[in-house]
């Protein structure tokens, strides 16, 4: 289907679930719903060898500044450990949820000092409901506006953001490492965290090993400069992996809440690519797919998407697939659009 189809709204009342439950059956009959578990026993090893190469590196370059590649590489290895944490987090790896919840703290936590309990209980938020302004965490603006509704009512940090956040944005994703790691330190304030002891002290032995390995290995200096563009790096890379997902999908409000098909289909959409961006973007690249089936072991998404868009065709609900470089332009467009009140008052 051509990547640029425009949106449209759903093409009227069908029984709740009926044509979710038709598509269920298809991708059950095709064993697509089937666990993996000697992909993920593979995709574990690599990612922990890679994880272990790049601090014995770190070790093995010392005091120069070509360990700025390390860090690089490092801030690469730590997106997909995350992805890792993600896929973990959906039960697609493990089909008990203890192990599931304790391999994804070990990913998340220990391995990369993302606040796993915080970070699953706004995801789930947002799956529940994507791109819906009032109950998607992501969309909460925070930092950025997303929609022109918030731009009128900002204050503050979004309010002095907005006029310029599309062409800001990138940049700001640099941030996004130091983010997860405030929000999920943060998060062991709440009382309704599961398990905050557990979750502060593989935190606290991330950081302790994280910053300990640095400054011992380096002179102040250059552990700083290590630290800065590993995590740099490291939120652009997550940055970029979940800017193309929603961003610039039609939003949803109040109580505008089509059925459960239409309501992961239209508000995300698919990145075109090989089994290079399968890899680079760890099968969110089929986040239609992925929204529908969030347990569905993500080397399967691929054969999914056939299935989904065929049937999407049946139904005549849009199926919006497009390149990595056209999401990203639609994500800016979406943005600089939003910031537009902003910019009408500072010019009134």
């Amino acid at each position: 289907m051509d990547s640029l189809q425009t949106v449209r709204p759903p093409p009227g009342p069908s029984e709740p679930g009926s044509d979710f439950a038709r598509l269920s059956k298809k991708v059950q009959a095709a064993g697509l719903m089937a666990r993996r578990p000697g992909y993920y026993a593979l995709r574990c090893s690599l990612v922990l060898a890679l994880y272990a190469a790049g601090w014995t590196a770190l070790v093995l370059v010392g005091d120069s500044w070509w360990t700025l590649l390390v860090a690089a590489f490092l801030a690469a290895v730590f997106g997909q450990v995350a992805l890792l944490a993600h896929d973990i987090a959906h039960r697609q790896v493990f089909r008990l949820r203890r192990a599931s919840e304790l391999s994804g703290r070990i990913a998340g936590n220990l391995g990369i000092g993302m606040g796993y309990g915080w970070w699953q209980d706004k995801h789930t938020r947002h799956h529940a409901n994507p791109n819906h302004e009032d109950l998607d965490p992501d969309l909460d603006p925070d930092v950025l506006v997303w929609t022109q509704d918030q731009a009128r009512a900002s204050k503050g940090l979004p309010r002095f953001l907005g006029r310029s956040q599309a062409f800001l944005f990138f940049p700001l994703l640099t941030l996004e490492g130091f983010n997860l790691h405030v929000s999920g330190v943060r998060s062991l304030a709440d009382g309704a965290l599961k398990n905050r002891v557990g979750e502060g002290l593989l935190l606290l032995a991330h950081f302790s090993a994280y910053l300990g390995a640095l400054f011992l290995v380096l002179p102040p200096g250059k552990a700083i400069a290590f630290l800065f563009v590993n995590q740099c790096l490291f939120g652009l890379y997550l940055g970029s992996i979940f800017a193309p997902n929603h961003k610039g999908m039609p939003v949803l409000r109040g109580t505008d809440r089509p059925d459960f098909l239409r309501r992961q289909v239209l508000t995300s959409r698919d990145v075109r690519g090989g089994r290079f961006t399968d890899i680079v973007l760890g099968g969110l690249n089929y986040q239609i797919e992925h929204h529908l089936f969030p347990s569905m072991p993500s080397p399967h998404l691929r054969r999914a998407q056939a299935i989904v868009r065929g049937h999407c065709r049946e139904l005549g609900v849009s199926y919006l697939e497009t390149s990595l470089i056209g999401s990203y332009r639609q994500t800016l467009a979406s943005l600089h659009e939003a910031g537009a009140p902003i910019r009408k008052a500072r010019t009134a």
